[in-house]
């Protein structure tokens, strides 16, 4: 990891270390739309063909209904996921929103109520890694939620097959259908929906760059899709002092190093932190990593900075705007105010970023390159929309009336005036 002392550090060269590496998504999008433009003219055939290229697999069906399959798991690991689905069902279920009702003036009546989206798409990626935690983080609150039509998208192995964990995890949230397919194919046929796949209203989930170019394009298309979130690689900042541990530090910072080449890690420490032993740490265990070739290279893409104090390391973070941050220092509460953006924060030295991956109940589905400071993390209400409602009495309208007319007739609006004139007049 390349190092800096954040007091040497002009402020243009400060702005440039908060910016992520550029992604070239004119040339993705050249090559991801000729994909949606196949899916969306031969549908299934056409998902049929880039699984074959993509994952190498014949498929005769792209769609399964995971409650028609029967499967088998460890007790271990289906302890595991109950423990988790439990977690992450308590976090989102208490993010339940009640009717909020406001008489604005007298007899003028205003509400917001949340209805559930009706169709979405989930996109679980696979690849280098089985990846059930996002299947809960994606499912569980579309179904809280209520969503009537769940559509899980996940590529399958060459066999055709797809991870039992995954199946299991549709069973228990009521998935109507799973997609057997990845990458901007998959992304396309729950936009514009195929014989076999139902259309969704809007898109969630993680992915590499042809998935999110996929999503940012169809948001903008004649699909008519809306998308959780813009995404690019997995990224972490810890702020650390000289009461880190360097151990935990560099278990931190191995954590999302190991996701992929482009994953990004920051250290932010105090010039008390023992940096060196940090790097025989971070030797030590990626030497024992089994993706230790791919942590390394995202090492290489990584940095630490050297601030004077924790408000200065607080304040470069919110620049930064990461997607997980932890702060692993003494008293980290005491710093929740200070915290404006980021996806997901993590206090303290007994509090990894993975126990908010995969159990402590909130959702990993986050904002990343530095789309923190806009975008919330994946919760309840991203699987809701809200609807206002008014209710005007003969007293309300009276009292609100004049003033709609006055500004209809400023707007030159004259029927919006004339729809309250004529109810007045019968009041006369």
């Amino acid at each position: 990891m390349k190092s800096y002392q954040y007091s040497s550090l002009s402020k243009s060269e400060i702005d440039k270390l908060v910016k992520r590496p550029k992604m070239n998504f004119t040339s993705v999008f050249g090559i991801v739309q000729p994909i949606l433009n196949q899916v969306e003219d031969q549908g299934d055939e056409a998902v049929k063909t880039f699984t074959k290229k993509f994952e190498g697999a014949d498929l005769d069906s792209v769609t399964i209904s995971p409650n028609e399959i029967s499967i088998s798991l460890f007790d271990e690991v289906k302890n595991a996921i109950d423990t988790a689905f439990d977690n992450i069902v308590s976090f989102h279920e208490a993010q339940k929103s009640s009717v909020i009702e406001v008489e604005t003036m007298t007899g003028v009546s205003c509400q917001k109520v949340n209805r559930p989206i009706e169709r979405v798409g989930l996109y679980v990626p696979g690849g280098t890694a089985v990846l059930p935690s996002t299947a809960m983080m994606l499912t569980i609150p579309a179904m809280i939620a209520g969503c009537s039509t769940i559509v899980l998208a996940t590529p399958p192995k060459a066999d055709g097959t797809i991870a039992p964990e995954i199946i299991y995890i549709a069973q228990k949230t009521g998935v109507d259908k799973i997609l057997l397919a990845g990458g901007a194919q998959a992304v396309a046929a729950m936009a514009f929906g195929t014989t076999s796949v139902p259309k969704v209203d809007k898109i969630f989930g993680p992915g590499n760059q042809f998935v999110t170019a996929a999503k940012m394009i169809l948001q903008n298309s004649e699909a008519q899709i809306s998308i959780d979130m813009p995404a690019g690689p997995s990224e972490v900042l810890v702020i650390a002092d000289k009461y880190a541990n360097p151990a935990y530090v560099a278990a931190d910072l191995l954590s999302q190093a190991e996701h992929g080449t482009d994953s990004q890690v920051v250290l932010v420490a105090t010039s008390e932190f023992d940096l060196n032993k940090l790097e025989q740490e971070l030797n030590n265990q990626l030497a024992q990593l089994p993706r230790q070739e791919i942590a390394s290279k995202a090492l290489e893409n990584s940095f630490s900075l050297i601030v004077g104090s924790l408000n200065e390391a607080i304040d470069f973070s919110n620049s930064y705007a990461p997607e997980h941050l932890i702060i692993n220092i003494e008293n980290a509460e005491a710093y929740i105010n200070q915290i404006s953006n980021a996806g997901s924060v993590f206090l303290g030295q007994f509090t990894p970023e993975s126990v908010g991956d995969y159990a402590s109940g909130t959702n990993h589905t986050l904002p990343t390159y530095g789309y923190a400071r806009m975008y919330s993390g994946v919760n309840l209400a991203s699987f809701q929309k809200s609807i206002t409602i008014q209710s005007l009495t003969k007293e309300g309208i009276k009292n609100i009336g004049p003033a709609v007319e006055t500004l209809a007739e400023l707007e030159g609006l004259q029927a919006h005036k004339n729809a309250v004139s004529i109810r007045l007049k019968d009041l006369e």
